[in-house]
């Protein structure tokens, strides 16, 4: 999906390497930290100068990925597809960045409470995310409106053929052909697998719909006969 939306030049991906901006013989990007310490840290300055090599469009933004930033959800990623024309990305490497690197960043993104070798994972974690949402790359828009987390829910069950693998048969109430009850089967399977597996989305789900009952209260009280 991803490679049909770069072909489709739905987005483009350019890669930049901060090699290409030392001064050293060596081309290193990296050397070890103040104070001594465990690994290398990446230098800011070819950092500083592969960034600002970059011609900006109108709407871009800087993300660091590095385990010490806001989690990425699915909010993030529709913020980004939806009001950014530009993402420069830059990926940890070694034992982290000069904290000097941070200045160039608007916002620091990581994948989840784990530490991986580099941020290239997730960059292209984030792109995928991003670039799926961005009209054209899914052919069913609705697709993406029956997802996990669209609506604070996971998804619901779903199954096709055969109707029984191996004594495990498909509910009655899918292959019913009554569209309002495989809604509500759906919506009630959300709930109920939201609520087991996944404590924190189902806590907001309940408190923004808390909320949101409690505005729609106001405005019932507040209508005059």
């Amino acid at each position: 999906m991803l490679s049909k939306a770069l072909a489709k030049e739905i987005a483009t991906v350019n890669l930049v390497n901060p090699r290409d901006f030392t001064v050293d013989k060596h081309h290193r990007v990296d050397d070890i930290p103040y104070g001594g310490g465990v690994g290398m840290l990446l230098k800011p300055e070819p950092i500083f100068a592969a960034v600002n090599s970059l011609p900006r469009l109108p709407s871009s933004q800087v993300i660091l990925l590095t385990p010490q930033g806001s989690p990425l959800t699915q909010t993030t990623l529709q913020d980004l597809a939806t009001h950014y024309q530009q993402l420069i990305l830059i990926c940890g490497h070694y034992e982290g960045v000069d904290e000097r690197i941070r200045y160039l960043a608007d916002r620091e993104i990581s994948l989840g409470d784990f530490v991986l070798t580099c941020g290239e994972i997730p960059a292209l974690a984030l792109i995928n995310g991003v670039v799926r949402l961005l009209p054209g790359t899914v052919g069913k828009v609705e697709s993406l409106k029956a997802e996990s987390f669209e609506d604070g829910l996971l998804d619901y069950p779903q199954y096709t053929r055969p109707a029984v693998f191996q004594d495990w048969p498909v509910p009655d109430v899918l292959r019913s052909g009554n569209h309002q009850l495989i809604a509500q089967w759906r919506r009630d399977q959300q709930i109920k697998r939201t609520q087991q597996r996944r404590r924190d989305l189902w806590e907001q789900w309940v408190k923004g719909k808390s909320s949101e009952f409690g505005v729609r209260s106001s405005e019932s009280d507040g209508k005059s006969d």
